[in-house]
């Protein structure tokens, strides 16, 4: 089964006084492009991220975001000492001033003296991101999986259109060789005709050049090596499509070699039924290449 390079998956987790949310999508590309947006204050994390998308997906741009967020009253509570000896040592001589004056305070309590400005560091502390870089490489893998399984689902419903249309392909081609041996009176009289002004002007010609023109006459009329070369295409095609793995490219190759033959065929094809043949060969063809481009 096929897979397609067009997917999207989310996911939200959390642990160790943080959340996060996931969000992976993906789109074509010739060849594998990751680009992702993570928080670089988590060592090791980029790094890590990288590799796994690497693993489980083989082509396509593939666009990851990672956003984390400290869950409110989970953040560490740094005090600056040095401003808190200070309002302690003024709020001494307060009281001490106070008392002497007969004057009696009441008692600040500690949240009164957390209040106090500078009281509490708001400064950025270095700390231990290790436990949150695990956390988040545990989250990834199903995020990861949900996201091969969109890819699989748009691949599967992919791998039915483009089998169809090979079998078009297929159908195109036998009816094409129908109308070419169809026509063989006609093309042969045609050449007949053709042979006949050859030989009314060769008076005095090169014989081997009026040999040469006379095969390439009936050469530009046959029609029967890009026939079987097609029937080729078609089994290649088959086959490719029964393999695992990323295939993309080489269906793309693939559709390339399909309309050089079927555009060959309609510039032989002298004859309105074989045009018409050609024609919706190449209209079938050109549909099938914008699914192949979306392959894996």
């Amino acid at each position: 089964m096929i897979t397609s390079m067009t997917g999207f998956a989310a996911r939200n987790g959390e642990n160790a006084g943080y959340s996060w949310a996931w969000e992976i999508r993906s789109v074509n590309a010739k060849g594998l492009d990751i680009r992702l947006r993570v928080p670089d204050w988590v060592d090791g994390l980029e790094q890590a991220v990288r590799g796994l998308v690497a693993a489980s997906v083989g082509r396509g741009t593939v666009n990851l975001t990672l956003r984390v967020q400290r869950d409110e009253g989970t953040a560490p509570l740094n005090l600056n000492a040095v401003q808190l000896t200070r309002i302690l040592q003024a709020l001494a001589q307060i009281e001490n001033a106070a008392a002497d004056t007969g004057l009696t305070l009441v008692h600040c309590t500690a949240a009164d003296v957390l209040t106090q400005r500078g009281v509490i560091d708001t400064s950025v502390v270095q700390e231990d991101t290790a436990p949150l870089l695990a956390a988040l490489i545990a989250d990834l893998p199903p995020l990861l999986d949900d996201f091969a399984a969109m890819r699989s689902n748009e691949g599967a419903a992919m791998d039915q259109v483009i089998h169809n249309q090979i079998t078009t392909i297929e159908t195109l081609t036998k009816d094409a060789a129908i109308a070419a041996e169809a026509r063989k009176d006609g093309v042969a009289k045609t050449l007949r005709e053709n042979l006949a002004r050859v030989l009314e002007n060769a008076d005095g010609a090169d014989a081997p050049r009026v040999a040469q023109e006379l095969a390439m006459l009936a050469v530009k009329s046959d029609v029967m090596e890009e026939l079987d070369r097609l029937r080729a295409h078609v089994d290649a095609a088959r086959d490719l499509m029964g393999k695992t793995g990323p295939i993309g490219r080489k269906l793309d190759f693939l559709m390339q070699e399909f309309m050089r033959e079927a555009n060959t065929l309609c510039s032989k094809a002298q004859a309105v039924d074989l045009t018409r043949i050609g024609l919706n060969l190449k209209a079938t063809i050109d549909q099938m290449r914008e699914q192949v481009q979306n392959v894996e």
